[in-house]
């Protein structure tokens, strides 16, 4: 294949060589596509039924949920698809939007994600700023910051990606189409343009990062300093779950971007993305329900 226009398809990583096999990753994916819709759906009408839930932290979790429904409706569709009927293909076209969107979703999650440790932040170290700080007004225009920085992200990976000529054959080594296994199909020198556009954007995940760390490092030391046992309890019970999916989330997506070669092989790198695209979807609602007592009434009264 000489450039990327003779490609009309891509063929997608398959689960397993053998039939039965296959059955069994189709259930196993259909039971986490499941519990992802019936976890987030379930946030999203207690939200936005509940007025005692029309707060910033709930309003961030809102988009939280939309976020996580539509980046594992991006991927996993098609890879339960491709197991059922025992295919691998993909059009040109299904992986240049595959792409994008997973690109854009990712890009926006995180980004809600550092406004969330924001909120927390100023929740419980500035209480007597939070209704200036954050108020509809402030919530509204960094949600919109979020949406648009993972739009931007989003437009400029996808059009470097396929700008490239692609002369490596077909075979994405991946369950979905995802950048840099895009870009080993790629003869052309211009791919060293997309590898730096994806440095830079570890780099800034990297800073942002940092300032989830560095709210939280401060979060924990006012949260010390609380005479009260139950106030302690309360701002953990709100932070910690907050932390783990931030932890889980960065942790596997980093080791995805930045592990060496010696460590990369198939299932690793199955493993992992599945472990930062696909099951963060699915346990939100159990980490934010676990500890939260007002977020598990809503959802009491709502079933």
């Amino acid at each position: 294949m000489s450039n990327n226009t003779s490609i009309s398809e891509f063929l997608l990583l398959p689960f397993a060589g053998t039939r039965e096999l296959q059955l069994l990753h189709f259930m196993l994916f259909l039971g986490i596509y499941l519990t992802a819709l019936l976890g987030n759906g379930l946030i999203l009408t207690a939200v936005a039924c509940d007025h005692r839930l029309h707060t910033p932290m709930y309003f961030f979790l809102l988009n939280l949920a939309l976020l996580d429904l539509g980046c594992i409706s991006t991927t996993v569709p098609k890879a339960m698809a491709n197991s059922l009927w025992d295919t691998r293909d993909i059009s040109y076209s299904g992986c240049v939007a595959q792409l994008f969107l997973f690109v854009f979703l990712m890009s926006t999650e995180f980004s809600i994600l550092t406004v969330m440790s924001y909120n927390r932040y100023v929740a419980i170290c500035k209480p007597l700023h939070y209704g200036t700080l954050l108020d509809s007004k402030a919530c509204a225009q960094m949600a919109a910051a979020a949406w648009g920085s993972g739009v931007l992200h989003a437009v400029l990976h996808t059009a470097n990606t396929f700008s490239l000529p692609f002369c490596r054959g077909n075979a994405v080594n991946q369950f979905f189409c995802e950048v840099p296994k895009i870009l080993k199909l790629s003869c052309s020198d211009s791919y060293l343009r997309e590898i730096g556009l994806l440095t830079f954007s570890v780099f800034v995940a990297l800073g942002c990062f940092v300032f989830i760390v560095l709210s939280y490092v401060q979060i924990f030391r006012t949260v010390l300093r609380m005479p009260s046992e139950q106030g302690q309890h309360k701002a953990f019970s709100t932070c910690l779950p907050h932390l783990f999916v931030v932890s889980l989330f960065v942790i596997t997506a980093f080791f995805a971007a930045l592990k060496p070669p010696a460590l990369s092989s198939p299932f690793l790198d199955l493993v992992v993305t599945v472990l930062y695209s696909v099951v963060p979807s699915a346990v939100n609602l159990l980490i934010y329900s676990m500890r939260n007592h007002e977020l598990k009434d809503a959802l009491c009264k709502l079933l």
